[in-house]
């Protein structure tokens, strides 16, 4: 193999940038000449800018790691290693798996190899194979990413209603999570707080349970499947488009392992009130409550994201990964600290008012927007509660924790 490796990193189909990968492991980001001169670029990231609004251009090399904005874009855990194997790569070699996932990335991203190879080597290293033989030994292999644990994949609506994984998992518009192996009636718990959340006013994709024996061209290997799949509409594909997203992990330049650890509610609210609307920090904070409100202990930075409309301003992405967490593995703490403090038992409308008043957001707004989503959530939980396809058990969890939180009482 050739001491040096190069990618193309494209943004809504332009080439801005590379990766290049030396001979020790190293990989460096380098962007075009082009992509930094251009004073109407689209928005890569917002890690991308320093405290004054510039384009940053140094970026440090990593070894092994591609940079955390680039290593968010690639999945976690199981699903990394189940999309690596089915392609003959080692899933901690990221700079090959990105390659090889780089068709259908989250956001407006696309990866391609500089020198034209349509596959990597087989094991991260050694010569590349004639492209023929490459694509014997890749017929395989599944070219898309989402970020994430969970077993997913990338889904085409067909004109029946029914969803289709296509050949190379590139393409879709939807997608469709596999029943969880470890909890039973995981998508029946996330299609009801999605639903309610929805019912409350916040911004939720269209989303719907489906039997995952009605999900045309699902790979063979995954075993029995228990319960329901869901199926979300991808809101960074819209009519046929790409649109831009990045994740708070990578907003914050954290690597995926650092998502519990590396900021806070207050660092996120402090970067929406910065870069999005008013009616984005109402959002948030209503998607803050509401979560609490339903324990879910999950909301990590790769849980919330920002999206990219008209290419260069910000605005809070729609919802997603609304889980009653508790109702499996009981837990007093949220994902990340609000402002002082992460346990549920301890969000009052003066811890609140203190992350208000540090992420120099209006405290009004705030307290209002607070107020707002839990009699809403009091009020749409008693009507729906027994609608909901979730199991007894789900919702006397929520009961029996919504009367340790002072913010319900308020």
């Amino acid at each position: 193999m050739p001491d040096v490796s190069v990618l193309e990193v494209l943004l809504h189909g332009a080439a801005i940038g590379t990766i290049t990968r030396f001979a020790d492991d190293r990989t460096l980001f380098a962007f075009n000449q082009a992509y930094i001169e251009d004073r109407r670029r689209p928005t890569l990231g917002l890690g991308f800018k320093d405290a004054h609004g510039q384009l940053i251009t140094d970026q440090q090399p990593t070894r092994v790691k591609l940079l955390p904005w680039f290593s968010n874009l690639l999945p976690e855990g199981h699903m990394r290693t189940y999309l690596a194997q089915r392609a003959n790569i080692h899933p901690s070699r990221e700079f090959f798996v990105l390659w090889v996932l780089g068709k259908d990335l989250p956001g407006a991203i696309t990866i391609r190899p500089a020198d034209g190879h349509a596959w990597p080597p087989a094991d991260g290293g050694g010569a590349a194979a004639d492209n023929d033989r490459d694509d014997r030994r890749h017929d395989n292999a599944l070219r898309f990413s989402l970020a994430g644990v969970q077993l997913k994949f990338s889904a085409v609506s067909e004109a029946t209603g029914g969803l289709t994984i296509p050949a190379e998992g590139v393409g879709g518009s939807w997608i469709v999570k596999l029943p969880s192996r470890e909890f039973e009636g995981v998508a029946e718990n996330e299609f009801s707080m999605m639903t309610l959340a929805g019912k409350i006013g916040m911004n939720v994709p269209p989303i719907r349970l489906i039997d995952p024996a009605s999900i045309r061209n699902l790979p063979e290997g995954l075993g029995t499947l228990k319960g329901q799949a869901l199926a979300i509409e991808r809101f960074d594909r819209l009519d046929g488009q790409a649109v831009h997203i990045e994740d708070f992990a990578q907003v914050f330049g954290a690597w995926p392992d650092e998502k519990y650890d590396k900021a806070s509610y207050r660092n996120l609210a402090r970067v929406i009130g910065a870069e999005a609307s008013h009616a984005d920090v109402e959002e948030f904070i209503s998607r803050l409550v509401f979560n609490i409100l339903i324990g879910n202990a999950d909301m990590h930075l790769k849980n919330w994201s920002l999206t990219y409309p008209d290419r260069r301003r910000a605005a809070l992405a729609p919802a997603y990964d609304f889980v009653s967490t508790i109702a499996y593995i009981p837990d007093k703490n949220a994902a990340l600290k609000f402002s002082r403090t992460k346990r549920f038992d301890e969000l009052t409308l003066e811890e609140l008012s203190r992350l208000a008043d540090k992420a120099l957001l209006p405290q009004k707004l705030v307290l209002d927007a607070a107020r707002r989503t839990v009699a809403l959530f009091h009020d749409n939980w008693a009507k729906e509660k027994k609608n909901l396809p979730i199991a007894a058990a789900v919702v006397q969890a929520i009961e029996k924790h919504i009367r340790t939180i002072p913010l319900a009482k308020s």
